[in-house]
């Protein structure tokens, strides 16, 4: 009956442990996600100036622009490329 117990608490344990190990992860991993799709979308916003450049064509580079380029990543593009037609 002991040895049952000793078990049961030891998966009891690593089950808390597997837990609290997700709770502190997630908040790392969505910074870390954010951070690379706002980097993915500044090197996209350059290269759209690049090219953009030639035509006459340049969408300002500041927060706004990297934040939305940065979480809709490609439609993020197309979407302020539409904006900046229209204005």
């Amino acid at each position: 009956m002991a040895i049952a117990n000793v078990i049961m608490a030891a998966l009891l344990l690593l089950v808390i442990l597997y837990i609290i190990i997700q709770v502190f992860l997630k908040p790392v991993k969505l910074i870390w996600k954010i951070l690379t799709n706002s980097l993915v979308g500044v090197i996209l916003l350059l290269l759209s100036n690049y090219i953009g450049g030639y035509f006459a064509f340049v969408l300002p580079i500041n927060i706004i622009t990297v934040l939305i380029a940065g979480f809709l990543g490609i439609p993020g593009i197309i979407l302020l490329a539409c904006f900046q037609i229209l204005i």
